[in-house]
């Protein structure tokens, strides 16, 4: 278990993710003004990665009306992105899979009780041909760290780094292993 030095605001190990003890409970509002003012530096931060995923999301079609606070991502504030071939997402029936060549983003910050503001990581999930990376039932994860480092990538390098993603996606098999955004945060 990690540990900052801040007073409260411990930093726990859960399920591979950093996660915040006390983070700030903040209104839609809220958070989205912080969103605007530290989204263009974490965007920066990601893109120094060179992968073209990282330098083009925010361009892509944003699934929520401001940053909601995920409790599967650490505690951070995300925001859910998907490139056009995403459209379905939200919207899947049972069963019903994702198209091949869809990519979905979350970005991620931090704040804390106290009102300190960190960027977290950049999450990624692609939707593989199908046959490809059985292991992870055909999705592609990668996480990216605020300052573009590779966390892992599941179909390559530091792949066990990234295992945990899909041990928790598989929770939600029966829509392709794909969590929604919560109802009052859907666009």
């Amino acid at each position: 278990m990690a540990q900052s030095t801040k007073d409260d605001d411990l930093l726990l190990e859960d399920k591979g993710h950093l996660k915040i003890e006390r983070p700030a409970k903040l209104s839609k509002e809220d958070a989205e003004k912080i969103y605007q003012r530290v989204g263009p530096q974490m965007a920066r931060g990601y893109a120094a990665a060179g992968d073209p995923i990282t330098d083009a999301f925010r361009k892509w079609r944003r699934y929520n009306i401001s940053p909601y606070r995920s409790a599967t991502h650490g505690n951070r504030y995300v925001n859910n992105y998907g490139n056009g071939k995403a459209i379905p997402y939200g919207r899947l029936s049972p069963g019903e899979q994702m198209p091949v060549g869809a990519i979905l983003v979350k970005d991620s910050f931090t704040v804390t009780a106290d009102g300190d503001v960190f960027g977290g990581a950049l999450f990624v999930m692609e939707k593989l041909p199908e046959g490809m990376s059985l292991e992870t039932d055909g999705w592609r994860y990668v996480m990216v760290m605020p300052d573009g480092s590779l966390l892992g990538d599941s179909t390559g390098e530091r792949s066990d780094d990234v295992r945990f993603c899909h041990s928790c996606h598989v929770t939600m098999a029966r829509s392709d292993y794909l969590f929604y955004i919560p109802k009052t945060y859907r666009r």
